[in-house]
């Protein structure tokens, strides 16, 4: 049992990163009144943004293998920051100034993302003239999984808390460091305000459009970190088309499974990387119907949390009051 759980906890952990990051993001947004469904799409863009950045610098020198090592982390780093911005730039533009509706343009913007980053995949698959339809990074996924030197020499506590790359400590840490700044400081409070009933905010004197434009956009980024690790450090360096599969909806879901709690994400989102990868674990024989069903389990547990706080109906456990509806200063 032991030894199951020290191979199962680090490959737990690593398929819970993107989710943390994603969940993380929307936690942000969701915090000012802005329900964006287009995280999945944020988090692909991210990951492109990142593949362009890392591929235009290794195919601009003659040994990547010889690469800075600050810029083949900098360059992919601000490229998917850089692209993620530019998603929640429009997802505010979209919902907070022309007032759209959030539902219709959060699933937009999933389509629009998934598109863009397959339309850019595509065309950088096509340009290395592979005979798969991928494209490897090795030299910057190398930089991205490095992991501490010293880590392999502490057994089991070495694999299991000390075997990761640099983005998945650094999730972690945004986690905190969101859920530190949404309950302890003036700024946090004015954004669950602003969230929670925006005239009231405006009639205190906070800017509605700047928190919003604000937490957004930085939800933003830090959902596309997900798609930027998911790519250079869970999938190695290597981008295929649609191969993030339903992660950002997965992340979506952590943020009522956590009941819109970033340090309760650190560990939700590990259990539902565990419970995303159990069927690897448990036998199954050739029964392929059986394991289909140990898939949904991460689904399964999401709905029986929704069912149970339903029922308790405690205030801290809903969602922010303006959740998803647009501010119309006229009205107020």
């Amino acid at each position: 049992m032991f030894d199951f759980l020290v191979s199962f906890i680090p490959r737990a952990v690593v398929q819970g990163i993107p989710l943390l990051y994603g969940s993380t993001g929307e936690i942000v947004t969701e915090k000012s009144g802005n329900l964006n469904l287009g995280i999945p799409g944020v988090m692909y863009v991210g990951g492109i943004c990142g593949v362009i950045g890392s591929f235009l610098y290794e195919r601009s020198l003659a040994d990547p293998s010889q690469m800075n090592a600050a810029l083949g982390i900098l360059i992919p780093l601000l490229c998917c920051l850089l692209g993620s911005l530019l998603m929640g730039l429009l997802y505010c533009f979209l919902t907070v100034t022309l007032r759209a509706n959030q539902n219709v343009t959060g699933l937009a913007m999933t389509t629009f993302g998934v598109g863009v980053g397959n339309f850019f995949g595509g065309s950088l698959i096509k340009l290395t003239g592979a005979d798969v339809p991928s494209i490897a990074l090795s030299a910057t996924s190398n930089l991205y999984r490095t992991r501490l030197p010293f880590a392999a020499g502490l057994g089991w506590f070495g694999q299991v808390f000390l075997s990761y790359g640099f983005l998945a400590y650094a999730a972690i840490i945004i986690a905190v460091l969101v859920s530190y700044v949404l309950n302890h400081t003036r700024m946090g409070l004015q954004l669950r305000a602003v969230g929670e009933d925006p005239a009231t905010a405006d009639a205190a004197g906070i800017n509605i459009t700047r928190y919003k434009f604000i937490a957004t956009c930085a939800g933003c980024m830090i959902a596309g970190l997900g798609g930027l690790y998911y790519v250079m450090d869970y999938a190695n360096g290597v981008w295929s088309n649609d191969a993030f599969g339903d992660r950002g909806w997965l992340a979506i879901a952590l943020v009522i499974f956590t009941i819109w709690r970033p340090n309760v994400s650190i560990g939700a989102s590990i259990l539902f990387g565990g419970l995303y990868i159990l069927y690897l674990f448990i036998p199954t024989g050739k029964d392929l119907a059986v394991k289909e069903l140990y898939k949904m389990l991460p689904y399964v547990v999401t709905i029986v949390v929704l069912v149970f706080s339903s029922l308790r109906n405690k205030r801290e456990n809903q969602p922010p009051e303006s959740l998803g509806l647009p501010y119309f200063r006229e009205e107020r």
